[in-house]
């Protein structure tokens, strides 16, 4: 029956310990922008004019043109750099109550930026997951489910904040919490990224030097 493969995606991802820290990444990252989206689309009818809207939208949508950019960018470089902005999110939390427009401009860049980056990602994390022995087609079936099972959770948590509270400090401290835990994880991805490229540069460079004294006269 199709419903078994449900039961292959959820081994899949307990019989690997790369794919289980990655797929909680994605989860709770995408759970906290999607938690806190529509608050912030509220907060862009109110404050934002139209064309700074469509401007965020049309950024968001040139990730296609930045890719080849960053070819051949070191994947663990892209995991700092998402650690960076996650930091930077948090910290734009306290903005909210001095000023909700700067807030929500922050927060709108943070959100554009953040989709390209998880874009370029993607790409790179393909040659890690064949390594995982996980076929792309799965890898792709799981990352799909991953993402819309953090965006309905997003979703069903707005409506339970807005309907309990109006108050956005408590939803930003809770989403805080959640940021730390994200960022956490996203540094245990960087640093078995950076080992396993590291440790494949140093094998390259010593079949170089092995071959190189088989050839030399």
């Amino acid at each position: 029956m199709p419903a078994k493969n449900y039961a292959t995606i959820f081994r899949e991802i307990q019989n690997s310990r790369f794919l289980k820290i990655q797929t909680s990444v994605l989860f709770i990252i995408t759970y906290i922008d999607w938690t806190i989206l529509p608050f912030i689309t509220k907060l862009e009818g109110t404050y934002l004019p139209v064309f700074m809207i469509s401007f965020y939208m049309l950024i968001g949508a040139l990730d296609g043109f930045v890719q080849p950019l960053f070819k051949n960018i070191k994947i663990y470089n892209i995991y700092m750099f998402a650690i960076v902005l996650d930091i930077i999110q948090i910290l734009s939390y306290m903005v909210f109550s001095h000023s909700v427009i700067v807030f929500t401009y922050v927060i709108l860049t943070i959100f554009t930026i953040q989709g390209i980056t998880f874009e370029i990602a993607r790409v790179h994390t393909v040659d890690f997951m064949q390594e995982e022995d996980v076929e792309l087609k799965d890898y792709l079936m799981i990352r799909s489910f991953v993402i819309s099972a953090a965006i309905v959770s997003g979703g069903l948590s707005s409506m339970v904040f807005d309907y309990f509270t109006k108050d956005l400090g408590l939803l930003l401290i809770y989403l805080s919490v959640l940021g730390i835990i994200g960022i956490w994880l996203q540094y245990k991805l960087y640093k078995k990224f950076k080992l396993k490229i590291l440790t494949a540069e140093v094998q390259i460079e010593r079949d170089r030097k092995e071959i190189f004294e088989k050839i030399r006269p």
